[in-house]
């Protein structure tokens, strides 16, 4: 049978500006997670960080497991599985968890998942932001520097296949309208389905974005801002997919949306993005811009300009000021050029 070991990111108040949507543990960039990783050199170091200035033991700091936690152990208890619960509150301590799915020692001296491991994860997740959390401290445990890249590795990837992780999800409201990425795959939400994934489901591979500036996207991210009275404002970047150019950044832009997922397909009922697939071994992305035209009349109107691309990468250059952006949920503000590129079937999931 297998030892399940139940992961919560602390948080200090299980609200929607808890842990998960700022920083620290919990699912924005910190400190420590923009320098290089301890296995790969990641480049440029991201020092968009949260606002919050709150370190990470300020802002994952809470005790009791919540109900969903409690009822997946039991039903994983009553089949037999050796239970463990954790409430992990700083990197730390999620690298503790992720260090027992560990394989033997390789000759190269490189960290790499055991593929035959009977330690299986469930991440209890109040929000996406929770989820890419422990993924990037999955990345920044077994992604290998370039200088040590192994023969082994995928030409098409800079890491192994991630060990899969069950998802549960705590917050039964992100199922509706504003779905989570656990909604959107069709995953469990009831504990005891969620229990049942981990011990007889099989591994749904997905594709993973990660980013030069030291993280990674599982659902997708939208760049832009709205003014008090919810009106986007325009703002400029060349915006790049592989080979095209979907803007110069000569012209205004009111959103871009870089899709992994479907997450921010739509804005306002704007569609955005309109096929994106997380198993598909591209990003698709999206630039909406306010174009002038003129009715037969010469009466002048805006129109809005979707252009739409897909590939293996894009690019983001913020020709003036800062864009602020969404990120799997968690805020932030691009300051330089950003660059995303999809990791095809990296990281997994427990599904029936």
């Amino acid at each position: 049978m297998y030892d399940v070991v139940l992961l919560t990111l602390g948080s200090e108040r299980d609200a929607p500006g808890g842990c998960g949507s700022g920083g620290a543990c919990c699912g924005g960039a910190t400190g420590d997670d923009t320098a290089p990783t301890s296995q790969a050199d990641t480049g440029q170091a991201d020092t968009d960080q949260p606002s919050s200035g709150q370190t990470d033991t300020e802002q994952c700091a809470t005790e009791r497991p919540r109900v969903p936690v409690l009822a997946c152990a039991d039903a994983l208890n009553a089949r037999g599985a050796r239970v463990e619960t954790v409430t992990a509150r700083s990197d730390a301590e999620i690298d503790a968890v992720l260090a027992r799915l560990d394989g033997p020692a390789r000759p190269d001296g490189l960290t790499w998942p055991d593929p035959d491991s009977k330690t299986r994860l469930v991440v209890a997740t109040a929000s996406d932001g929770q989820l890419r959390a422990v993924l990037r401290r999955l990345v920044k445990r077994y992604a290998p520097a370039p200088s040590k890249r192994p023969a082994d590795l995928a030409g098409n990837r800079t890491l192994p296949d991630l060990p899969p992780v069950a998802v549960l999800p705590l917050d039964p409201a992100r199922g509706g309208t504003h779905r989570d990425l656990a909604a959107q795959l069709g995953l469990p939400r009831d504990p005891a389905a969620v229990a049942a994934a981990v011990l007889d489901g099989t591994p749904r591979r997905l594709d993973l974005l990660r980013n030069d500036g030291g993280s990674v996207t599982l659902d997708g991210a939208l760049l832009g801002a709205a003014d008090d009275a919810g009106r986007p404002l325009h703002w400029r970047a060349r915006v790049e997919v592989d080979d095209t150019i979907l803007t110069d950044g000569a012209e205004p832009l009111l959103a871009c949306a870089v899709g992994n997922a479907g997450g921010y397909a739509t804005l306002n009922d704007v569609a955005l993005l309109t096929a994106p697939d997380p198993a598909d071994g591209q990003v698709e992305v999206a630039v909406a811009v306010p174009v002038v035209v003129r009715s037969a009349w010469g009466r002048k109107r805006v129109r809005l300009e979707v252009r739409r691309a897909r590939g293996r990468a894009v690019s983001v250059l913020p020709r003036e000021g800062k864009v602020p952006y969404l990120d799997d949920g968690v805020e932030g503000e691009l300051t330089r050029k950003r660059s995303w590129w999809v990791e095809p079937g990296a990281w997994a999931v427990w599904s029936i």
